[in-house]
């Protein structure tokens, strides 16, 4: 299975609504797939320019590493060594902090992730799962 192009629009969509509801800051939305390339992407009103980036990063390091945004920085903390390693290996496109979800299918495939950014983490988090679960998708956050 691999997240189409419609259920990437899906989950942007209803994270920015999930988002909208609670009256979070403006947010960025990025889908990748299991490769870590970008299935499609959206930035609301209002939210900074370079947020594209940051959401990338998030997502993309749930890609490379095979763990989500929490685990990432739990490992960047106890480990700091081998994040900063890592995301040398991946040209610095490694952000590891709570926003950046993996997504996998009904078998525990890694599908794709999900990358969140403009308000706290944790409350890109809360985005990112509303999305992934109005698609049917786990989240691994």
């Amino acid at each position: 299975m691999e997240i189409s192009r419609e259920t990437a629009q899906t989950i942007i969509e209803t994270a920015i609504a999930a988002g909208r509801e609670r009256k979070f800051l403006p947010l960025s939305v990025v889908v990748l797939d299991a490769g870590g390339h970008p299935k499609a992407f959206s930035r609301e009103d209002g939210a900074s320019p370079g947020r594209y980036k940051i959401a990338f990063g998030k997502a993309y390091g749930s890609i490379m590493l095979g763990i989500g945004g929490r685990a990432q920085m739990a490992r960047a903390d106890s480990q700091a060594y081998f994040v900063l390693a890592a995301n040398g290996a991946y040209d610095g496109g490694l952000i590891p902090v709570p926003g950046g979800v993996l997504v996998r299918d009904d078998q525990g495939r890694v599908i794709g992730a999900v990358g969140v950014t403009g308000d706290t983490a944790e409350n890109d988090v809360i985005c990112a799962l509303a999305g992934i679960e109005a698609v049917g998708l786990t989240a691994e956050p």
